[in-house]
């Protein structure tokens, strides 16, 4: 039985810390959007996944000098294509999944560089992921496995990056690897198995400070 944790929850906590921190040295306000790629991938060898493209967008905090926290707050698209490797295209199913996630990412930071005109910098934490929405479309004929209540509504990840500031702006480049199966079983014929669905993903972004020092 899967819980539904409720993303406010985790949204409140994040501007409560991020309020109480800022208190503690420089503070800096920001929002992103960006691209991102992920692949939903499984261990079956009789099952494909194929890369999909989506979006996110959000805000940031810095929290600190040359070491920081940074904490965001972010809503992003994302999903996969899963296809089965049968061999005999009458039984093959095809399925289109995307999930849209509120993503709170609690990283630490360094300023490897650090000028009042740019500064280089590397980010490195866990993110919580909390799934807002979700669709699972069949591409074919042939009616495929996963439904909606089989995703996983809670998930974490290990993020790592790095990005540049230049003056108000910031340019930022980073991958993500899911920790727990976002899709851990299905049923077919009455019958479960473990698909065991990881999400990795690259995500570039552009965002622009509105408020505070970096």
């Amino acid at each position: 039985m899967k819980t539904r944790i409720n993303p406010m929850i985790c949204v409140i906590v994040a501007i409560i810390l991020s309020c109480s921190l800022s208190s503690y040295g420089q503070f800096a306000l920001g929002i992103r959007i960006g691209y991102n790629a992920n692949k939903l991938t499984t261990y079956l060898d009789s099952v494909k996944s194929q890369f999909k493209s989506g979006l996110h967008f959000g805000i940031w905090t810095h929290i600190g000098k040359r070491f920081y926290f940074a904490p965001e707050l972010r809503y992003s698209l994302s999903g996969g294509v899963f296809s089965s490797e049968s061999g005999v295209s009458a039984a093959d199913w095809k399925q289109r999944i995307t999930v849209g996630t509120i993503d709170v990412p609690l990283l630490l930071g360094f300023k490897i560089i650090h000028s009042k005109v740019i500064t280089w910098r590397f980010e490195l934490g866990p993110e919580a992921s909390f799934v807002v929405n979700e669709k699972v479309e069949d591409m074919n004929a042939v009616l495929g496995p996963i439904t909606t209540g089989d995703i996983n509504s809670a998930n974490w990840f290990i993020m790592a990056g790095t990005g540049i500031d230049f003056l108000f702006m910031n340019f930022d480049i980073r991958y993500q690897y899911g920790l727990n199966s976002m899709i851990r079983d299905v049923t077919v014929n009455n019958q479960s198995f473990s698909v065991d669905t990881k999400n990795s993903l690259i995500a570039v972004s552009l965002g622009f400070k509105i408020l505070g020092k970096k």
